[in-house]
């Protein structure tokens, strides 16, 4: 009969307590919280004592800060009979709560992912900015082990993904029988649950989507320094081509931040047999003023606002790729010097510029930057009164100023 092995994990539910980060004897927090995880002997061997970062009701199996196992004597007394020699069990203090506690720590880390078998493995690249980690596992769905490469082992991480905490059927099964609360198994191995044609679609669209990102991550450093560490935060689901939306920031030579889009060129996520170039265009908006919280900042909310607007509209799309746009958005939490009387804030895209450049290759096509200039309400009333053409008399006398497509949340106005 194959041996069966099961992913254990606390399951989350409300009422439950919940244990903070863990602490020494003086109330200091460990400066290496991560070593009851990794799969190794711990190497702390003082007093170790968990606060309370939301009082509950206890439970015999929990995760603590940093995904700590911390188990009651119950859960301890298993392990240290069905696995004596897999496990490291310390000792701890929960605050409040009498136990006796301990820290499951599992000593082994096994090389025994089986990535053909499991449902998405995705791994850091260099663009990710983390060279210690390129080609190493970024996310694992639906995680399946090979148990001919696991022996005799009962309790152990895997070395790919120590994240996890992998126990045999017969200590799922004592578990079970002794009434363990907080515990929840999810089995990795056995047939796989993937469906191959489903597979084979995520892994074109994967790799439509690596190749895309590349390219577009080479152009955006030949503008600047690009910022790893201040990427913006993606947002899943909305209009954008591959249903997930994203920022970049890049430092220019001349001091400006310049922030753009970073999406939607992305190819199409219904489209596998190709690569596509998305709606074909990139924003950018450049500003030499400093932006502190950058992702809370007038300019990314603006540049946000303006990529919806695109991404949802296609009658706008099809205006932008004529030439010069102008756009409203709404105004909220944006300086009031860029407010019109209704509260709304305007645009002006597509503006040439010599320090940028007009288009970009991607697998799929070329793609436009489009540059995204801030217009101050006297500015949008002008250009409107003054109907076709307006906008491209706009965009000369914002050249002629030496402003440029550069936006300031405040200035003097150009007309």
């Amino acid at each position: 009969m194959a041996v069966r092995y099961f992913d254990l994990a606390e399951d989350v539910a409300e009422g439950f307590w919940c244990l903070g980060h863990p602490l020494d004897s003086e109330g200091r927090e460990l400066d290496d919280p991560w070593q009851f995880t990794r799969g190794a002997p711990a190497h702390f061997t003082g007093q170790v004592r968990f606060p309370l970062s939301l009082e509950g009701k206890a439970r015999d199996f929990s995760h603590a800060a940093f995904g700590t196992p911390v188990v009651h004597a119950r859960v301890a007394s298993l392990f240290k009979e069905l696995a004596p020699e897999g496990v490291e069990l310390i000792p701890v203090e929960v605050d409040s709560h009498s136990g006796p506690y301990f820290i499951l720590n599992a000593t082994r880390a096994i090389a025994c992912v089986d990535v053909e078998a499991s449902e998405e493995v995705n791994y850091w690249k260099e663009e990710d900015g983390f060279p210690e980690k390129v080609g190493t596992f970024f996310s694992l769905y639906g995680m399946r082990i090979d148990p001919s490469k696991v022996g005799d082992a009962k309790v152990f991480r895997p070395s790919e993904w120590d994240v996890a905490l992998i126990v045999s059927e017969d200590i799922k099964e004592a578990m079970e029988r002794a009434g363990i609360t907080g515990a929840k198994f999810k089995e990795v191995t056995g047939p796989s649950t993937v469906d191959p044609v489903m597979r084979a679609e995520t892994k074109k669209r994967r790799e439509l989507w690596d190749q895309a990102q590349a390219a577009r991550e080479s152009f955006w450093r030949g503008l600047g320094t690009l910022e790893a560490g201040s990427v913006i935060s993606m947002v899943l689901g909305g209009d954008w081509p591959a249903g997930s939306q994203a920022w970049r920031v890049i430092r220019r030579p001349s001091g400006n931040t310049l922030v753009v889009t970073d999406g939607l060129s992305a190819p199409f996520a219904d489209i596998l047999d190709r690569p596509t170039a998305g709606f074909g265009f990139e924003l950018a908006m450049e500003t030499p003023e400093p932006l502190p919280d950058l992702e809370k900042s007038w300019l990314v909310q603006l540049l946000e606002r303006v990529g919806n607007e695109l991404a949802g509209h296609e009658k706008l799309r099809g205006a932008l790729e004529r030439g010069t746009l102008s756009m409203e958005v709404a105004g909220t939490h944006l300086p009031e010097t860029l407010l019109t009387q209704e509260g709304r804030a305007a645009v002006l895209l597509g503006m040439a510029t010599d320090s940028l450049p007009a288009r970009f290759p991607v697998p799929g096509g070329d793609v436009r930057l489009v540059t995204v200039k801030a217009l101050l309400p006297s500015e949008l009333k002008w250009m409107l009164q003054q109907g076709r053409g307006g906008a491209a008399e706009l965009a000369r006398r914002f050249t002629e100023a030496g402003d440029g497509h550069v936006s300031r949340s405040w200035r003097q106005p150009v007309v």
